[in-house]
């Protein structure tokens, strides 16, 4: 696999999950569902977060090793959080959004593993 696509894709998908985590747990009380409410929701959703950081970082260890070092600084700061924020919290809102990355992230990781 080109190590372009797996890096953009893994630092996406990843960078979205843990925006989404984030944003899901800044709720106020009487916004949240009442899965968020219970202990074992938040720590759900702060432990989805956790496997979004600790991928995103991983693609960017891969990105700095394979790639020129601009592409993974821009991406992290500029591309990654724009398109994660700008349009897929926006078209799908941050609760679907997180269910949608959440099996992506998991398996950029093992695409992650796999080809480094």
């Amino acid at each position: 696999m080109e190590p372009l696509i797996l890096f953009l894709f893994a630092g996406f998908v990843s960078m979205s999950t843990a925006l989404s985590a984030g944003q899901l747990n800044k709720l106020p009380d009487a916004d949240k569902s009442d899965f968020l409410k219970s202990r074992n929701g938040a720590v759900w959703v702060v432990m989805t977060g956790n496997v979004g950081a600790l991928t995103l970082v991983a693609a960017l260890a891969y990105g700095f090793r394979l790639l020129d070092w601009w592409i993974p600084l821009s991406s992290i700061f500029l591309s990654f959080p724009a398109i994660s924020v700008g349009v897929t919290q926006r078209l799908f809102g941050d609760k679907v959004n997180l269910l949608i990355m959440l099996p992506l992230t998991l398996l950029s990781a093992g695409l992650l593993y796999y080809f480094w």
